[in-house]
């Protein structure tokens, strides 16, 4: 099995992308935040960026800055401070003519030694709309795009492009879009990448790099989740297209991967287990699974809820998404300061492809997955966050030679890939049985359980469930294999075993979100098992929760 899991890994090993390091870097600073500051100065130290490369400005403390103090306080001064520190060089170019208009000279960023911008927590989130500003391009645009505000991420994106003069009402076309090729991300092809270190705390936002340091040194493990509305109306389509590819693109990279096809977001009783991948739409704000008081994020964790408003302020963690993801302990995540319009959104399943299979850094995934810039995503995290960028050969021995937990991950996305691949799952479910940290394992006993059930073998599998909730899971992963077991033992007919199973059910999670369905599973099997006193109670139980609420 040595053979196999060389073969498995060697096959897909990550493409290697262009290094980015901390020379790469401008880190912007709101000096009138001294946790700005902090952030900044801590941030240098672990990526190594140089210290000429960072800047303060005196900003506004607030989430929001008018397009006059954005423009005089930040945007200009700090393309006179890349320029004047020779960061970036630029000269006049003169563009041919065209059909609409002659030719003429332009000052365009010709050399760039950086390649990233990283805002600290204090820098603005957003600029508001000016209503005193007129351009003749609106003229052109739809109704619904001729506005001004925009998020300041987005905005400085477009900063190579500053003597051009752009219109700011609207979005405009991000030309590094879906690119594959990370070195075409670069300001000398009008591009910044820019990101935050933010959130509701500034502990929260210096966690950030902590926690992208330790999934790429460990790797980013876990399961992908991801949230359809199974939606066909073309206006709205393109956003289940988007999630749905990104589903592919994780069960393809080797996660277990879970999708849900109906309408509502995951419900509360649903057990979101080592979440390292989220993805789905379309609630104002945090619903159903993850309002529960904690969540399972791995760390490293990427998740994003496509919603118009979801990052409207990073502060309030009881509102929209962002800010109560990353109070959750997302490590990156995205989202729209205002309504974007779906169009205006990123495009996670490029985001996924890019981010997993190519390698790229979280920066440059989450720039290329934009369609548009000047306008309202804000991307969360640290930019030069890569987890996949070593092989997996490479990982998987480090774990091993650490004695590290995490290298069951590491066999289940052998597993993965051998089904991914066209294996059958008496391949996979034979690897697992022949390696060793199975047996030590709650995550790859689950996986043998349920490869036994995709060959029909009901014992096998219950055992295997049996034996992984011995072995110590995750409460949301008990809770799942509590769930599966009891009605794999029903269809067994082991109904004292299935009634036990239940019961201990509900003594694990009282406050469980569906203890109806429960007890509803517990009525028949108390009644076949001749249990008078307990179908009683049963009865009474889902009576009072069926019951409508008095008024």
């Amino acid at each position: 099995m040595k053979f196999a899991l060389a073969i498995a890994l060697a096959l897909f090993a990550s493409q290697v992308c262009l290094h980015a390091g901390g020379d790469e870097v401008v880190l912007i600073y709101n000096s009138r935040v001294p946790e700005s500051k902090a952030i900044a100065t801590d941030y240098a130290e672990k990526r190594n960026v140089p210290k000429q490369q960072i800047f303060g400005f005196e900003l506004t403390a607030d989430e929001n800055i008018t397009r006059a103090e954005f423009r005089d306080a930040l945007q200009k001064p700090l393309a006179k401070k890349l320029e004047a520190n020779q960061l970036w060089r630029l000269s006049s170019v003169e563009i041919a003519a065209t059909n609409d208009k002659p030719a003429h000279v332009i000052r365009r960023v010709v050399t760039s030694k950086i390649r990233y911008l990283v805002l600290c927590y204090g820098v603005p989130l957003k600029i508001t709309r000016d209503a005193t500003l007129k351009e003749a391009a609106e003229e052109a645009m739809r109704p619904e795009l001729r506005r001004n505000e925009a998020a300041v991420d987005s905005e400085l994106a477009c900063l190579p492009l500053l003597g051009l003069n752009l219109p700011l009402a609207g979005p405009l076309p991000n030309s590094v879009y879906a690119v594959t090729n990370a070195a075409f991300i670069h300001p000398t092809n009008g591009v910044l990448i820019v990101a935050r270190l933010d959130g509701p705390t500034p502990e929260i936002a210096r966690a950030l790099v902590d926690k992208a340091l330790a999934a790429e040194r460990d790797g980013l493990w876990g399961r992908a989740y991801f949230d359809l509305r199974n939606i066909t109306e073309p206006a709205y389509k393109p956003g289940d297209d988007w999630i749905r590819a990104a589903s592919e693109v994780a069960r393809l990279f080797g996660f277990e991967t879970v999708v849900d096809q109906n309408g509502a977001t995951f419900p509360a009783s649903f057990p979101l287990s080592h979440i390292a991948f989220y993805a789905g739409w379309y609630s104002e704000g945090l619903s159903g699974a993850f309002t529960l008081p904690k969540i399972e994020f791995m760390p490293g964790a990427f998740a994003y809820h496509l919603h118009s408003f979801s990052a409207a302020s990073l502060r309030n963690t009881n509102n929209n998404w962002v800010a109560p993801l990353l109070a959750r302990g997302v490590t990156i995540t995205m989202g729209s300061v205002d309504e974007p319009y779906l169009g205006g959104t990123p495009d996670v399943g490029t985001f996924a492809a890019r981010f997993l299979f190519l390698g790229m850094t979280f920066g440059e995934a989450a720039c290329v997955a934009q369609s548009t810039l000047s306008w309202q995503t804000t991307v969360v995290g640290d930019p030069l966050y890569r987890p996949f960028g070593k092989t997996p050969q490479r990982l998987h021995q480090d774990l091993e030679a650490r004695g590290s937990k995490l290298v069951e991950w590491s066999h289940l996305r052998v597993a993965n890939l051998m089904l991914a691949r066209g294996g059958n799952a008496g391949s996979a479910a034979s690897y697992l049985e022949e390696t060793a940290t199975t047996r030590q394992s709650a995550v790859l006993s689950e996986k043998l359980g349920d490869l036994y059930a995709a060959q029909g073998k009901p014992s096998s599998t219950v055992r295997a469930y049996e034996q992984a909730l011995k072995l110590d899971p995750s409460p949301q992963q008990r809770l799942r294999l509590r769930l599966a077991l009891g009605d794999k033992l029903i269809a067994q007919d082991h109904n004292e075993a299935a009634l036990a199973n239940f019961q201990q059910f509900l003594e694990e999670n009282p406050t469980y979100a569906d203890n109806l369905a429960i007890y509803r599973k517990l009525l028949p099997l108390a009644q076949k098992l001749g249990k008078p006193d307990a179908a009683a109670k049963y009865e009474e139980q889902i009576k009072r929760l069926t019951e409508p609420a008095k008024p």
